[in-house]
Parts: C-alpha cells; structure tokens; sequence
C-alpha cells in the first residue's frame, strides 16, 4: 500500500446521498469541495427511496397538521424545536429541488404537481417522481455535481477515520480532515479541511435482512463516537414492514405508498389481519405494522405475508408503481393478478450523531447531516417521507454555517503510518466475523427485544471487537475490514441504547418492559463514559 500525498480542501463531505449532494452544491460556489463515496455517486439509500419527501404544499393541508403526524408517528419523543424547524421549511426544500429539475410527477392540480399519502400521514403531502423519487433526485444532482468546476469527486473512497487536533497532540480540539482509503488503488489519503460533513447514511446491514444498500454501514455514527462524539436514540432501528420475499430479490423495497393507495395485508389464506391489530389498519405507523406482521409469521409459522393490490386497476399500477410492478414481473410476480409476498426488514436508523440545528456536533469543524444524524426530528418512529425532506433542510442550514464561518488555518497533518503493520494473512475472518455480526443481531436486537437477549448479543459483540481491533492494529486497512469495525461499533451502540431504555415505546419493543413510561426522554451516549 502506498501512502499519498495530502490534499487540503475548504470541505470535506464524507457520503453521496441527497445530504452529501445537496451540502456539496450549495457550497460549491465559492467554496473548494471533495466529496467521498465509497462506491459510485448514486449508491446511496437516497437512490433506493421509492416513495416520495414529505412537505405540507396542498392549501388543505397546514404546517400543524404535519407536525402532529410526525409526533404521533414519533411516539412522544420527537423534539418540538427540530420537529417544527423541518416542517417550516419544507416547501423551500422542494422549491429548491424542483429549481435544480428534478421530475416529480405532474398532474392537473394548482399545485401542477401529484401527491400521495403514506402510512401514518392525514393528508396528501408526499411528493414523488412515480415510484422512483429517490433515483430521480440522485440522477439529477449527480449530474450537477460531475459538472462542477469546484467539487472534487472521490469515488471509490472509504473514510478509515476522521483527523482531530487533540489525536494530533494540538490544543483546542476540532476536527482537521481525514484519512481516506483509496480503494482501486490501495493507498491511503490525507484530506484536511476547514470543514467537514458526515453524510454517510444509516446502518441497515448491521443485520440479516435490510432495504439498505451494501454501503449502509454505521460509518459516520462510528468515526465521529472515536473522535468524542455523543450518539444518541440508537435502539430506534425502523423495520419497513414490506420487503419482497423472494430469493431473488435483494434488498427490494414495496413502497409505503402502495398501502397509502389501499394496498391490504394478507395471511396466506387471503384473511386481512391489520384491522386486528391498530384501527387505522393498513395505514398505521411503520412500527406497529411490522410488529403486527412479525407476530402473525410467528403466529402461523409462516415465512412471509401478501401485500394485495389486485383490486386495483391495472392501468393506475402501471402508472403510479413502474418500477415495482417491473421488478415483481422480472420476479415472475404480476401484481396486478396477484398479491405480493412481504417481509419486515431494517430500514431506516432513527438516532445518531447528535447535532443542532446547524448540523454541528460536538467537535468544531465537524458537520453531521441525514440519516447518521440524531436530529431530534424522528423521535421514535420516523414518520414515512420525512427522512429525505430532513437531509435536503439540513444541507440548507449546514451550507449557511459554514459559509459564515471563518476558514480556520490547517496545522501540519501527518500521513497515514502503516510502517507497523503487514498484509493480512487470511481474510476469512472477516467474512465469517460479519456474518456472525448480523445473524444475531438479527435474532436478539430485532423487532421484539428481551433482556437476555440484549446481554446474549453485548457479549458477542465484545469478544468481536477484542477480534477486530487486533486484526486493525497488526494488519493493513482495507475496505471491508473498516465497514466491519464500524458495524461492530454501531452495533454496540445499538445494544446498549436498547439496555438502557426500560420501557417500550415506538420501535424499541422489549417484552421485559412492555408499558410506556409516561415521561419520554432520549437515551444519550456519551464516548467519554465508556
């Protein structure tokens, strides 16, 4: 591996997602950016959004009605400030997507623009483009951000960690950059900067079955806890509730949105089972309608349920769910003939770093935005849509901090130093430590938790870091190796979230506390506590 000489930048955003997007072109201007990615631009979870960003645009709908649902949704726990700021600026979200072109569908309303509702919403405030929203607003700032003259791409890319002034020895401690592994090439890079910005997405495959793409691993919740970061909410992980089953199908999500249009969930006999368990039915909360989900597959020893669009017409799925009704039919699935079968996956992490309104977090220079972020806004359930409407408002506040902030002066930054370590001698362990990793998470930290089961995975998850922290102080970094020491760090936090959380409430549901306490509060992690 051959170390690299260091780059300095005005930013440094770590993540290629609508939050990394959309900080990088509203900074781009007069500022010199590096985006980082680990794969290609658009292999991010904001690609894989099918349904739609949530914003109040119709006159029948209102600002309050929005944040209502969002706490509702959210379980008590959503922060009043957060909750509201994102609301209020929601439309001038979408305005500003729809400035840079994005497609969403149009109709023949005021508005000139279709919306939809999603599952847990009074209205119809969803704004889409079909049933690909997410991939329409990738395709169209990836190709804005390849065209500008001041943002350097870097993809292939994969964050080791972030460069602090106190790991430098330096007093008043901030972040300086990072170090960055070049993947093709097999070195590692020193990028400082004045500022920089996690946008790295969630932590899906810290377990078995999840919608997440491969690079939803917990990156940026982990770097910025080794930096002295506080974390915050992590046993609030958001199982969607309808995943397609099927062998072939990785990782494909059934949009929110085909219940929004009046999709029924099935038994295997064709019996309804959700007006059984929540009176709104197919249009409860994400959270109870997995739990709902995973106790009748339990129930009936059952390997998944039906999703049923049939009583719909043929024409209105081909026109409001393209991409769906086209992957089942590659699947051999007709959706207009037939229901769908569906299973809970995870989805969507609900805390994160902790940060302000500004997107700071606790470590000057460093910048959080998107779904690695505690925000205060999803509380304990995030609302359908909301997450993609938080990452385009906080680029928007990010982007005005740090271009009031002064550029700080960089100190002398060292190169990566490997001159203690050796190739690895058999990456077996890895493999086999990940797939151990997710497998029980999967059976002890899922949908319905115990606290034997919490202590079960806390201890393997221990004897995996003792592992992996020997692999990464005696053996050269790569790719996989920094993903796993993440997931096992992330998975950590997760568990000990979960521990100490004595009630039930949103989508942590633990059998040994099975009430909700009546006065909700945050679970806060704090680095400096152990």
């Amino acid at each position: 591996m051959n170390t690299a000489a260091i780059q300095h930048f005005d930013v440094l955003i770590i993540g290629s997602g609508l939050a990394g997007q959309s900080l990088a072109l509203r900074l781009a201007d007069t500022r010199r950016v590096a985006l980082v990615t680990k794969k290609s631009l658009t292999d991010s979870a904001s690609a894989w959004a099918q349904g739609g960003i949530a914003a109040v645009l119709d006159p029948a709908d209102s600002v309050a009605a929005h944040i209502d649902d969002t706490f509702t949704a959210g379980a008590g726990l959503c922060d009043p400030t957060a909750t509201r700021f994102v609301v209020e600026h929601g439309r001038e979200a979408i305005e500003w997507l729809i400035g840079r072109g994005v497609p969403f569908t149009p109709d023949e309303s005021p508005l000139g623009f279709h919306l939809t509702r999603e599952g847990g919403h009074g209205q119809r405030r969803i704004i889409h483009a079909a049933d690909a929203t997410g991939t329409a607003v990738q395709e169209t700032l990836t190709e804005q951000v390849k065209k500008h003259p001041n943002i350097t791409v870097l993809e292939r890319h994969i964050a080791v960690d972030l460069i602090t002034a106190a790991k430098l020895g330096l007093p008043r401690n901030r972040c300086l950059g990072a170090y960055v592994l070049d993947i093709a090439r097999d070195r590692v890079l020193t990028l400082g900067a004045s500022h920089t910005a996690l946008a790295t997405g969630g932590a899906g495959k810290v377990y078995l079955y999840t919608t997440n793409p491969d690079t939803a691993t917990g990156d940026g919740v982990a770097m910025a806890w080794r930096a002295g970061c506080r974390v915050a909410n992590m046993e609030f992980i958001q199982f969607h509730p309808t995943c397609l089953y099927h062998p072939h199908a990785k990782s494909f999500l059934i949009s929110e949105a085909l219940r929004g249009e009046g999709g029924l969930l099935r038994l295997p006999d064709g019996t309804r089972f959700m007006p059984d368990h929540d009176s709104r039915a197919e249009l409860a909360p994400r959270d109870i309608v997995a739990r709902a989900i995973d106790f009748e597959m339990k129930r009936h020893g059952i390997d998944c349920v039906f999703l049923d669009m049939t009583h719909k017409p043929a024409d209105f799925l081909k026109d409001h769910f393209p991409t769906i009704l086209a992957r089942c039919l590659e699947l051999g699935i007709d959706i207009t003939r037939e229901p769908i079968p569906v299973v809970p996956a995870a989805h969507y992490t609900c805390g994160g770093v902790v940060t302000d309104m500004a997107a700071r977090t606790d470590l000057g220079g460093l910048y959080a935005i998107g779904e690695t972020t505690f925000t205060g806004l999803h509380g304990a359930n995030r609302l359908a849509s909301n997450s993609l409407l938080e990452c385009v408002v906080f680029s928007a506040s990010a982007a005005q901090e740090i271009l009031a902030a002064p550029v700080e002066p960089l100190p002398h930054l060292p190169q990566w130093d490997e001159s203690r370590v050796r190739d690895a001698d058999e990456e077996i362990v890895i493999s086999h430590n990940w797939a151990e990793l997710r497998r029980f998470m999967w059976d002890y930290v899922g949908i319905v938790r115990t606290n034997k089961r919490l202590e079960r995975a806390l201890h393997r998850i221990r004897l995996l870091e003792r592992e992996i922290e020997e692999y990464y102080a005696n053996y050269r970094v790569g790719n996989d190796l920094i993903e796993l020491r993440n997931l096992v760090l992330t998975a950590h936090l997760i568990v000990k979230s979960a521990q100490r959380r004595h009630e039930s409430r949103g989508l942590h549901f633990s059998r040994d506390y099975p009430e909700t306490l009546p006065r909700a509060l945050d679970t806060v992690l704090h680095p400096r506590q152990g």
